[in-house]
């Protein structure tokens, strides 16, 4: 999920959302994996940005970051993800934004931030709690830990546990066919509606953990992570 992928998706989800022909938002991935999150290299300047003097555009840029991932959320259509893979960080944050998710055995998550000095900052911890419990969000979020196909279904992330990608996108198109063959009206208002009752405090939370990001954004814990990263080895994190 790099700088392209961010400028991209809120133009994608506007064209689809204006197509009337589309009933159903299917995201997937075309590779082994769903996702492996940021792409911490191309986005190396913006994680180091809170200690330059630059925080007001550090903060910017994490807004920016938010709009985008929320743009996924603001949909008029109903979105399905259908994960394989790995599916760690942003990936987690991204998937949060779907009304419904489904996966695939070989599904690896993991709201991995933590791991990397970082505070999840793009929807995760906003949208999680109303789909899994607490107690397993504090967990996956403060450990940082991966978890398996099973345990999302267990807990709730994902509806739907396939045995590989082919059954998970015939999964994917079906639930989208069953959808579709309702009145759009209908769907779109049953959306709005959960939508007012889970999303209501989403933008100020958002807001808030943009703030909170950012002295992590210049910390030397977060370039230990990076540099641990690029030397394959386990950070040696001192909260700094």
């Amino acid at each position: 999920m790099g700088s392209k992928f961010f400028s991209d998706l809120p133009d994608k989800i506007a064209e689809l959302d204006n197509n009337p022909s589309v009933r159903v938002i299917i995201v997937a991935s075309t590779s082994k994996h769903f996702s492996t999150g940021l792409d911490l290299m191309e986005l190396e300047d913006i994680l180091s940005g809170g200690d330059t003097g630059n925080e007001n555009r550090t903060l910017e840029t994490i807004e920016e970051l938010q709009k985008s991932t929320s743009s996924l959320g603001l949909s008029k259509k109903p979105v399905i993800a259908a994960v394989n893979g790995h599916c760690i960080g942003g990936a987690l944050d991204l998937i949060s934004y779907a009304d419904i998710r489904i996966c695939s055995a070989d599904a690896v998550f993991s709201l991995r931030e933590t791991r990397l000095a970082m505070i999840a900052d793009l929807g995760s911890l906003q949208r999680l709690p109303g789909i899994i419990s607490r107690g397993h969000l504090s967990e996956l979020a403060l450990t940082g830990r991966d978890f398996s196909a099973i345990a999302a279904h267990e807990m709730g992330l994902v509806n739907y546990v396939c045995r590989d990608k082919v059954e998970l996108m015939s999964k994917a198109f079906s639930l989208a066919t069953e959808i579709a063959s309702n009145s759009p009206t209908a769907t779109q208002g049953v959306k709005e509606v959960l939508r007012s009752i889970y999303d209501e405090q989403i933008q100020r939370q958002l807001e808030l953990v943009a703030r909170l990001s950012l002295p992590q954004l210049g910390s030397h814990d977060l370039r230990e992570a990076v540099t641990a990263f690029v030397e394959k080895r386990p950070p040696r994190f001192t909260g700094h």
